[in-house]
């Protein structure tokens, strides 16, 4: 009869291994770990999300380059149109005023500035402070810019705001041109500008309506 016998291997006990203890708060090593990880990680995108916005600004987006082309046609033809009109009667019909008038008619049609009211009573009454200041003071460099803080008061107080006018007053002022043909060309100028502005915003589909308003 034989004996079977099993021999058992002891594996000798492994020594406990130690829990990580957790940072005890206040702890200068865990504080500096912590700080070389965080300016590790995201702070360069924190940086660059920080300088983008003032990059950028907030200017309004470029228009499309058909509503662009479309304004800066509308301005130049109604431009050279004032040119021609200079020419038929031999006076300076495009003066600098209506320029910028154009501008804002065909570039920014949805302010108040561009509006019929706006355009018309705003050269008007810039035109009749600036006969004012002439005739009481004379034609002189200052005097031409009280006509003009005059004509902004004056436009403000009739809602009309309307910023080239005020360099209408001014040209009043320094060039002193005769009234009996200034004021009607001036009148017709402004009154085209808006006339243009309508007929191009219409000949557009899809584009701003102009005017958003006429009084």
């Amino acid at each position: 009869m034989s004996t079977d016998r099993t021999t058992t291997t002891l594996t000798p006990p492994q020594p406990p291994v130690p829990s990580p203890s957790p940072p005890r708060s206040g702890s200068g090593s865990a504080s500096c770990s912590v700080a070389a990880s965080c300016s590790a990680g995201p702070a360069p995108a924190l940086r660059s999300t920080r300088i983008r916005p003032r990059l950028a600004g907030r200017a309004p987006a470029p228009p499309a380059p058909g509503a662009a082309l479309h304004s800066v046609s509308g301005a130049t033809a109604v431009m050279l149109a004032l040119v021609a009109i200079g020419a038929v009667v031999h006076e300076p019909v495009l003066i600098p005023p209506l320029a910028a008038s154009a501008a804002i008619v065909h570039g920014v049609p949805g302010l108040p500035l561009a509006q019929p009211r706006s355009v018309i009573a705003g050269h008007l009454l810039c035109a009749a402070i600036g006969y004012a200041a002439l005739a009481a003071l004379g034609s002189a460099p200052w005097v031409a810019a009280v006509a003009a803080g005059l004509g902004l008061a004056l436009m403000t107080v009739a809602r009309t705001p309307h910023s080239p006018a005020c360099a209408t007053a001014v040209v009043v002022v320094l060039s002193a041109p005769d009234a009996r043909t200034f004021v009607p060309l001036l009148a017709g100028s402004a009154v085209l500008l808006v006339l243009a502005g309508c007929a191009l915003s219409r000949a557009r589909p899809g584009g701003p309506r102009y005017p958003v308003y006429w009084w």
